[in-house]
């Protein structure tokens, strides 16, 4: 009986995780949340397996009263479900821990409290390699959640190489881009590679058009070589871009603001479809975003914050009558799974709009569409932004190993590379 009992209770807790989402921000009083591998605002948080890398996370409290936020890590599988185990048998210390370092906001006109913490703190780290959900919550109270927010934690055993390229076909060969790829599995014990081995290929750190469930295309003794025509992403556009360090002095997207309101308004020049228009290349980082600010010494608790106002203008309103526009970016988590980031048809202006309450800072962005289709989700740049062979993009490939007596996915091998520069990383 008691083990039957015990069995329900974590069936209980693992709905319960599941139901929470990744890069998800559950209180509305929460923004600006980022985490970053320390000293790189624009890095993606990956961190080695037992090393000295440490992780940065910050977050604002608008609600302007300093509370007790704890956090904790859950491992999760290569599709971020909460894997069947105790804390303790991925986590190394204890099972949470707290956030102590905060201060209040000065000079801002909106007033709020800023968190942050070097993390993985030694009282608490993961000692598994894998994917993990960071939660942040009140009180001690895991019902009580902030937010959540991916973190992978690699242990580098596979070398792997990377290439993009044009595919084959001819009527993608100058709006696609294809990833191929290679790597040894001699350090692996690899019996069945379709069980144990998952790959997920990310292009710009983006989750909600991740390439999954793929097979290797040539198996030649311990190399595995990946190919197919399932890794071609669309190209799409260098990303939009609005600088936000001063709301005094606009710049040049920007085109008119309101300081007389708290928090203030700040209206961006209209984004015109950019489908039909003429390829331009310029530097941009790949839908990411920095907080910084050009008029205070610190943007991280002087900074202040606006309601920016974004509008999307279409060629023909009608041809989006059987989609949504959705804003992605960091500033919307990444991805379109974000409702609160679909914008809203006007009418009376035929233009899409959004509203979002944003930190001072430099913001890359970019818009999508969103259909269905004999139940599929269709996900696409074409509509909105046009989709180009030759734009940069960053593509990060990522391996996942279990070994026949593990019931959790290693993180066994990353790289990131560039479609421009063919530079790879981690």
């Amino acid at each position: 009986m008691k083990k039957t009992l015990l069995a329900f209770f974590n069936l209980l807790l693992i709905l319960k995780l599941s139901a929470q989402q990744p890069d998800k921000i559950y209180m509305p009083s929460i923004h600006s949340v980022k985490l970053f591998v320390s000293g790189n605002q624009s890095s993606y948080p990956i961190i080695q397996l037992n090393s000295t890398m440490s992780l940065e996370l910050h977050f604002d409290d608008l609600s302007n009263n300093v509370k007790n936020y704890n956090y904790t890590y859950v491992l999760c599988d290569a599709n971020w479900n909460p894997v069947d185990l105790s804390a303790f048998d991925f986590l190394q210390g204890f099972t949470q821990g707290r956030l102590n370092q905060y201060r209040n906001s000065s000079v801002a006109k909106t007033s709020y409290v800023h968190y942050q913490a070097l993390l993985p703190d030694k009282s608490c780290m993961p000692k598994l390699s894998g994917n993990y959900l960071l939660k942040v919550y009140l009180n001690g109270d895991t019902s009580k959640l902030g937010f959540t927010r991916r973190l992978l934690v690699l242990d580098n055993i596979l070398s792997i190489g990377a290439k993009v390229t044009q595919p084959f076909a001819t009527q993608l060969f100058r709006t696609h881009q294809k990833i191929q790829f290679t790597f040894d599995k001699t350090k692996l014990n690899v019996l069945n590679p379709q069980q144990q081995i998952k790959v997920v290929v990310l292009q710009n750190y983006r989750w909600d058009n991740a390439v999954t469930g793929i097979q290797p295309t040539f198996m030649r003794g311990n190399i595995f070589e990946y190919s197919s025509d399932n890794t071609v992403f669309p190209g799409g556009r260098e990303y939009r871009w609005a600088d936000l360090r001063s709301f005094r002095f606009q710049s040049e997207r920007v085109d008119s603001a309101n300081l007389n309101t708290s928090p203030f308004n700040v209206y961006l020049k209209p984004d015109p479809q950019r489908t039909n228009l003429r390829y331009v290349t310029y530097v941009d980082l790949n839908g990411a975003y920095e907080i910084s600010a050009t008029d205070v010494n610190n943007p991280w608790w002087q900074g202040d914050y606006a309601n920016v106002h974004f509008s999307f203008v279409p060629q023909n309103p009608a041809a989006f009558s059987n989609e949504k526009v959705y804003l992605i970016g960091e500033l919307a988590t990444g991805n379109c799974d974000n409702a609160e980031c679909e914008l809203t048809y006007n009418a009376d202006k035929k233009i899409f709009e959004k509203t979002l309450l944003l930190k001072q800072g430099y913001y890359y962005y970019t818009y999508i569409t969103k259909s269905t289709n004999n139940k599929n989700t269709i996900i696409e740049t074409q509509d909105t932004e046009g989709n180009y062979s030759e734009t940069e993009n960053s593509y990060t490939i990522l391996v996942y190993y279990r070994s026949f007596s593990d019931r959790s996915d290693e993180l066994v091998g990353a790289t990131t590379i560039d479609s421009r520069n063919m530079i790879q990383g981690q």
